[in-house]
């Protein structure tokens, strides 16, 4: 099974950061693409441009706008296409940990109807968004599959409910689906601005306007940082891959980590700034270290990342100096 065997793929949260360049590659790829998202988190700028310019929505593919949480709207996105490559979800353990029900909601909840609408529609195969935080207080690193612990944060824990009920999909119904642990994605379009913003955009933004960066604990506390167009290519990847490989989730990150404190210096470096940053006390969900083992990745997908953190990070910045606001 290649890629290409997908004429037709269903992204849901595609006007999101991570599924608008999924949309992109796609699209770059000639297959034709639905996109589902509410705009709850995603932006209708997200998907304008696209293909520097070629690729709009309503021209070159489709959107719905529509809620995951929604039975008949996920149902009537899912209908006539082959794959579906499911982002949408509510992406913040501080999030979650304020808000524990809509994010059982839109996380678990949704995340469920899309099984259920894929089993449904005689979909080939679902990869969906998992997350590095399943892996909980285990103290195993790098993390490696099979080692969880228990769940920190009910994001967390609606992430884990998802691998089970993709397994039990596969099991039960012999819908194919592929989990993907993603580790701290960062990346062009990721949005600095909400409340619950990732480390890095928060920072980028933070040096950008000459102030300091928020490191919330000592900055001791490590992430392996994911570049988004290795995300893009481990979805792909999960595309391809045998059918041997469905019912199971797997890590997808770099492959290395950084500690807050050595995030912060390579950005400044890359800057040119010297701005001390500001610390506030530790956010109650997070973990201390989070470090993906890829060999699992590598033998079942077929997934190697490509870009260091460097050269993530330079784009990255690239993109927000062309995107202020």
């Amino acid at each position: 099974m290649t890629s290409n065997s997908f004429k037709k793929i269903l992204v849901t949260g595609g006007a999101g950061f991570i599924g608008s360049h999924l949309v992109e590659a796609l699209l770059e790829r000639g297959i034709e693409v639905v996109v589902l998202d509410d705009l709850s988190t995603g932006k209708q700028g997200n998907l304008q441009g696209l293909g520097e310019g070629r690729w709009s929505a309503g021209k070159e593919f489709e959107f719905v706008q529509g809620d995951i949480r929604d039975p008949g709207t996920v149902k009537g996105a899912v209908s006539g296409v082959d794959a579906v490559l499911h982002q949408a979800a509510l992406g913040s353990v501080p999030r979650s940990v304020d808000d524990p029900i809509t994010t059982q909601q839109v996380n678990a909840d949704g995340t469920l109807n899309v099984f259920l609408a894929a089993r449904d529609s005689n979909v080939s195969r679902v990869i969906y968004a998992s997350s590095s935080a399943v892996y909980g207080d285990g103290e195993t690193l790098p993390r490696k599959e099979g080692t969880e612990g228990r769940t920190l944060s009910p994001y967390a824990l609606t992430k884990k409910i998802n691998e089970e009920h993709g397994r039990l999909f596969g099991d039960l119904y012999n819908l194919e689906t592929i989990g993907l642990r993603y580790f701290n994605v960062y990346g062009p379009r990721q949005d600095p601005e909400s409340d619950y913003a990732a480390v890095i955009p928060r920072f980028v933004s933070a040096l950008l306007s000459k102030s300091a960066a928020v490191i919330y604990g000592t900055g001791e506390q490590s992430r392996d940082f994911t570049f988004v167009k290795d995300v893009v290519q481990a979805n792909f990847r999960g595309l391809e891959a045998q059918s041997s490989a469905c019912g199971s989730a797997y890590n997808v990150g770099r492959g290395g980590r950084n500690n807050l404190l050595e995030l912060l210096r390579t950005l400044q470096d890359l800057l040119g700034t010297e701005i001390d940053p500001a610390h506030e006390p530790p956010r109650p969900g997070d973990v201390m270290h989070s470090w993906a083992d890829t060999a699992l990745t590598k033998e079942m997908l077929g997934f190697v990342s490509e870009y260091d953190l460097s050269e993530g990070l330079r784009q990255s910045i690239q993109w927000y100096k062309s995107n202020p606001g």
